[in-house]
């Protein structure tokens, strides 16, 4: 099965692709000539989801998903939520979808702050045969006062998974796969796809 999945990260892609394995063939906007930014501007994860893949799937009539990923730490009322991957742009603290200022500026808001908790939750909007489904994946933990670990990308160095001494940016991409929100939400994908 070939499916587009609406993402310009390549991070995100092969993370992905290693955890749907040879069940689909995954391909990007890229691959079929859309270069511009998708939008999303929806004021939820699932409505951002869902204008990515309908975005995919009126340009190319070919199945397709999209996810959104928030971080929604408690302390701050669900912030940086759906604007995640531009919390600093958005706050006037940096430009486009800085990793470092989106951190920096997440560690300065939690400063003195005792809650930590926090959860990263994933939506993916699924287009198979013009049909509309969505899945979704959740990993609970905390907010570490400090970057910690090398891997993955966005918010991994300063999120401590429940049940676990490292962040996400300290394990290895099969762990981290294992238990996180986003290898929750695909492995919802998979399971409906196998069903198929």
């Amino acid at each position: 099965m070939k499916i587009v999945f609406a993402t310009g990260n390549r991070n995100k892609l092969r993370e992905v692709q290693s955890l749907i394995g040879d069940r689909a063939e995954l391909s990007t906007p890229a691959d079929h000539g859309i270069t511009e930014d998708i939008p999303e501007d929806q004021p939820t994860l699932e409505g951002n989801a869902l204008q990515k893949a309908r975005y995919i799937y009126e340009k190319t009539g070919m199945n397709c998903f999209a996810d959104d990923t928030g971080l929604e730490v408690e302390a701050l009322g669900g912030e940086p939520g759906v604007f995640s991957a531009r919390y600093a742009a958005v706050n006037g603290a940096g430009e486009g979808h800085s990793s470092e200022a989106n951190m920096a500026l997440l560690l300065e808001r939690l400063k003195g702050q005792e809650n930590r908790r926090a959860r990263f939750r994933t939506v993916i909007a699924l287009i198979l045969d013009g049909r509309e489904y969505l899945f979704e994946g959740i990993v609970n933990g905390e907010i570490t006062r400090e970057r910690s670990g090398a891997e993955g990308f966005g918010y991994d160095p300063v999120f401590r998974p429940d049940g676990y001494e490292e962040t996400f940016a300290e394990m290895p991409l099969e762990l981290k796969n294992s238990i996180s929100h986003r290898g929750r939400a695909t492995a919802k994908l998979i399971e409906f796809l196998a069903s198929l």
